[in-house]
């Protein structure tokens, strides 16, 4: 019997790239540029909706300007308590990535998770923070110290992953041996270096561990940092590999697929990679090996 779930994705172009605008402005026009998908998503039927990564707002993370640091808030804290209501109205599960602060000094880059009736389930924190040129991440987040949990909401179990999370196998692979069904990644990915693995590690991730991953990236060029074009192509893949939808490049849109959970089972049931497992031969990937 099919266990049918509406998955969506929005992504979305930054309405504000001026840096003579306040933080506070430019994250209410980021946030109010976001509605009309979530109604669009809700109007739908959309029963699980994940936005991207650090959504209401640029991904300011080219920088190193320290009045960013005011674009972060408590987890649960404002955003998710003004998307509560759009969760409750649709009865729609959210996946809400904010630019978190724990205390002063201490930042994460989160994903809250929201349920369909409104109530709060917990989030994510980032694990994978990248330090390079043009990605100063390590500036503005701490490692996360979270772990990878899944979240049971009123229609699967969801698991969340954050942009450069998606290199990195073993957070995907103790995504699904903690129960996710599905796995969204929101993410910021510029055209250039890594976009030819867009569309290759995710779906890996997917074929590998059975699961339904739902894969978002914004679209749009923010000034004044000038890294490159986000590509958006945000979309949903099955625990076979294959696509069910794909946003365009450009447009700030929302993507949606159904997704039949009974699918995990089956291609499971095919590919018993967690059967296979020997954890026991694995004692180097935690060693501190050269």
């Amino acid at each position: 019997m099919a266990r049918i779930v509406k998955g969506g994705l929005i992504q979305c172009e930054n309405p504000i790239n001026d840096e003579t605008v306040s933080v506070k402005e430019i994250q209410t026009a980021a946030f109010e540029a976001h509605l009309p998908f979530i109604e669009q998503a809700g109007e739908q039927g959309v029963q699980l909706l994940c936005l991207q990564e650090i959504f209401n707002g640029p991904y300011f993370c080219p920088s190193q300007d320290q009045r960013w640091y005011d674009a972060a808030e408590p987890v649960p804290g404002p955003t998710t308590e003004a998307l509560t209501p759009y969760a409750k109205k649709h009865e729609m599960v959210m996946v809400v990535p904010v630019y978190e602060r724990e205390q002063a000094g201490v930042y994460y880059n989160t994903a809250a998770v929201i349920d369909a009736d409104g109530s709060y389930l917990g989030k994510y924190r980032k694990n994978h923070i990248p330090h390079t040129s043009g990605f100063w991440e390590k500036y503005f987040f701490k490692p996360g110290n979270l772990g990878y949990p899944v979240f049971q909401t009123r229609y699967c179990q969801v698991g969340v992953y954050i942009c450069y999370d998606r290199h990195f196998p073993e957070g995907a692979r103790l995504l699904g041996l903690n129960g996710a069904e599905v796995v969204f990644n929101p993410s910021a990915t510029v055209a250039g270096l890594s976009q030819y693995l867009w569309k290759l590690e995710q779906p890996a991730h997917a074929v590998a561990n059975g699961y339904f991953m739902g894969c978002i990236n914004r679209v749009g060029t923010e000034a004044p940092w000038g890294i490159g074009k986000f590509y958006g192509t945000s979309y949903f893949v099955d625990p076979r590999g294959n696509f069910l939808a794909e946003g365009s490049e450009d447009e700030s849109e929302l993507v949606t697929a159904e997704m039949d959970l009974e699918m995990i089972e089956e291609v499971r049931r095919v590919w018993q990679f967690y059967r296979d497992r020997r954890p026991e031969t694995y004692e180097d990937m935690v060693g501190l090996l050269p």
